[in-house]
């Protein structure tokens, strides 16, 4: 099942922030994002109906088996093809950007060809 740009948008920022920080909650999110806490707060609330995430009483965020494996995923979008850009020349800067705009939409079919090229 392939899920929306926003939603991919949330798991890896999750992600992101998981590796920065002991806990994730909305508000870091939101301030993360730019986004507004409303919009965020449903966003959250997809992303649970889907079975990607769980959030405790407490209000932190966890990710479900399934969501960490899809977060993981767009994650590696991301990082692969910021290290494609930077290989063609672009600078770090303009690589990130793109791929944050590109991860959402690259077919696995030129992902994987992509990783084939860097990894030789």
């Amino acid at each position: 099942m392939r899920i929306h740009e926003s939603e991919e948008m949330y798991l890896e920022t999750i992600l992101v922030l998981k590796g920065e920080r002991p806990a994730v909650r909305s508000i870091d999110i939101a301030e993360r994002l730019g986004y507004a806490k409303s919009s965020v707060s449903r966003g959250i609330s997809l992303l649970q109906d889907r079975g990607y995430i769980k959030v405790g009483d407490d209000g932190f965020i966890d990710f479900t088996e399934l969501g960490a494996k899809k977060a993981e995923g767009i994650y590696d979008r991301h990082n692969t093809l910021t290290e494609f850009f930077i290989e063609l020349g672009a600078g770090k800067e303009l690589a990130e950007s793109n791929a944050c705009r590109i991860e959402h939409v690259i077919d696995d079919e030129i992902l994987a060809l992509i990783k084939r090229r860097i990894s030789k």
